[in-house]
């Protein structure tokens, strides 16, 4: 079950995408690659140190919330993380063609944990929100939790918007939190 431990121990403290071809890809972009190394776990393979270490800092401060995945271990050009189970939000839209009330609130319950933590950004990209199998946030690639201070999420709201649900989230936060509805609204029009 566990055999990412001797390609670990063999490399000493650093993987590479050929040490785990036969385990499943799961993402790729500019920072690195992450694989599914069991149920429960991942690997997310760095291209350069730097980014890695921002990405450790934010789960390492990030590991009293609950829309934060744990974090298991970390090496030279890695980290080995909880593997979320489940859909991203762009997904979500594309298979149930709506934003309801119940998800929105999850969304900014969500955006108050990234504050709570301490992450100086309070926002994500719509690809970084996951839903688990009980549909529960994760929020993945936080590299920018530090160093880019933002405490609106214009990210997120131009990617809803990009999507075709800025109006319909938007008036559920209206309901939910009118205070922040102007206040987002203010940075959208």
């Amino acid at each position: 079950m566990e055999e990412y431990r001797s390609i670990i121990g063999t490399n000493e403290g650093t993987v590479s995408i050929k040490d785990l071809e036969g385990y499943k890809p799961i993402g790729k972009g500019a920072d690195g690659s992450v694989f599914q190394l069991t149920s429960e776990r991942c690997i997310k393979i760095f291209e350069k140190e730097q980014t890695k270490e921002l990405e450790l800092k934010a789960l390492q401060v990030g590991q009293s919330s609950l829309v934060i995945p744990r974090l298991y271990e970390d090496g030279q050009n890695y980290i080995i993380m909880e593997y979320v189970n489940g859909i991203s939000l762009p997904q979500y839209l594309k298979k149930e063609k709506q934003l309801p009330e119940p998800i929105v609130e999850k969304i900014l319950a969500m955006l108050m944990e990234l504050k709570k933590v301490g992450f100086e950004r309070h926002d994500t990209e719509v690809r970084h929100i996951l839903f688990n199998e009980d549909m529960d946030i994760k929020v993945i690639d936080l590299k920018r939790a530090f160093g880019t201070v933002r405490s609106n999420p214009t990210k997120l709201l131009k990617g809803i918007k990009k999507k075709g649900y800025l109006e319909e989230f938007l008036k559920h936060v209206n309901k939910l939190d009118s205070a922040l509805y102007k206040e987002w609204k203010s940075i959208i029009d």
